[in-house]
């Protein structure tokens, strides 16, 4: 036990003596959410990371590296003091393999950690220019205390959505704009900005712990029960991070 706390010391010594870089404990994470109302049918579910501290406007971009493998993360939420990231990313860095296609379980896997620059994970936005995606009508605190710095990246990459919730169950999937700020706070949509319609054209994913079956994010529905949880979307959905691995790792 004291050589494990020990241990725990040296890495959370390293951590804070290099701030950008270092090790931490990282532990899987199976349900997309964003505490900044990031959409989730815009970015890469399966490369989030859910760490301690608040979303920054520039630091959204972390990579994390074990026994050779290496993925960049998405920072768009906050945990309550773990290092959580998507299962996905976790079961790869620690097996090599996809959840969906070798779901391991497990606990708190020592990693290497690095901020990145924001393009880095460019990849795992899918907005035109990769901007961040953000709710209209949840997304406006965070949104401001980024655009009160005009400089930073949020404030110049980001895109609004007249979507309510980060898993895109309701809403309209069009983007709005900010017409008059600062004057005026609030988006202007083509529909009735937060009209709580049931949005079905964006579904959002995760990849349950341990299962590693594909989930409906909003309902918990199962994709395909008889293949592991992939079915003909789950299977699309795999492929597109297939894809990424090759590219952006």
């Amino acid at each position: 036990m004291r050589s494990i706390s020990t241990f725990l010391l040296l890495l959370w010594a390293t951590s804070r003596a290099h701030g950008d870089s270092g090790a931490v404990w990282v532990t899987p994470h199976d349900s997309y959410s964003s505490s900044i109302g990031v959409l989730g049918c815009k970015v890469d579910t399966n490369r989030i990371a859910y760490w301690p501290g608040a979303v920054d406007c520039d630091k959204i971009c972390v990579s994390l590296s074990y026994e050779g493998r290496t993925v960049n993360l998405l920072r768009v939420d906050q945990s309550q003091g773990a290092h959580d990231v998507s299962y996905d990313a976790w079961n790869y860095l620690y097996t090599g393999r996809s959840a969906t296609e070798q779901p391991t379980a497990g606990g708190a896997v020592a990693m290497q950690f690095a901020d990145e620059d924001a393009s880095a994970c460019a990849g795992l936005i899918r907005t035109d220019g990769a901007k961040l995606p953000l709710s209209a009508a949840n997304s406006m605190n965070f949104l401001a205390s980024c655009l009160a710095r005009p400089d930073s990246w949020v404030a110049k990459n980001y895109v609004l959505y007249n979507i309510l919730d980060s898993t895109c169950a309701w809403g309209h999937d069009e983007t709005c704009t900010l017409d008059d700020w600062p004057a005026a706070n609030q988006a202007t949509c083509p529909s009735a900005l937060g009209d709580p319609v049931a949005l079905t054209s964006a579904p959002v994913y995760n990849i349950k712990y341990p299962s590693g079956q594909t989930v409906v994010a909003s309902t918990g529905e199962v994709v395909d029960a008889q293949n592991n949880g992939i079915g003909s979307v789950g299977k699309s959905v795999n492929m597109f991070y297939l894809v990424h691995e090759i590219i952006y790792t």
